[in-house]
């Protein structure tokens, strides 16, 4: 299953400043632990898949999973050995640009054990510094 989207305004993206931190979607709105990213970045279409995949395996088929961020940003690349200029590259992917502070996926319904752990394992699949949360604040 790729994550992207269905219809975009525009097929090619400018890169644009990655800078400061979240003002949005930094507490927990629907379950009860989270993985707060720490640090800002780019996150591909592909990095949010395997992390889904994982938390999903590891909670076996048991409690909720919501993911807060989609990839709706292309990234162009030129194909290799190709002289510059001629114009911008065709789209090769999709990202999330991803401030610190923001919440990007959230587990409910499981023991906190096993949202610990399958935060663990997602979290070795986004190559970002990042934090588990829980709605208590523990």
């Amino acid at each position: 299953m790729a994550l992207l989207p269905k219809r975009v305004k525009y097929r090619k993206t400018q890169r644009g400043k990655i800078k400061g931190n979240a003002t949005s979607g930094t507490d927990l709105a629907f379950g009860e632990f989270g993985l707060q990213l720490l640090e800002r970045g780019w996150l591909s279409n592909v990095q949010l898949e395997a992390a889904r995949v994982a938390i999903t395996r590891h909670m076996k088929r048991k409690g909720k999973l919501w993911l807060r961020m989609f990839p709706d940003k292309s990234v162009t690349k030129k194909p290799a050995e190709t002289r510059m200029g001629k114009g911008k590259g065709a789209p090769e992917m999709w990202v999330i640009v991803v401030l610190p502070g923001k919440i990007l996926l959230e587990v409910g319904g499981i023991p906190e054990v096993t949202a610990r752990e399958a935060m663990r394992l997602a979290a070795a699949k986004i190559g970002m510094r990042t934090k588990f949360i829980t709605r208590h604040g523990f």
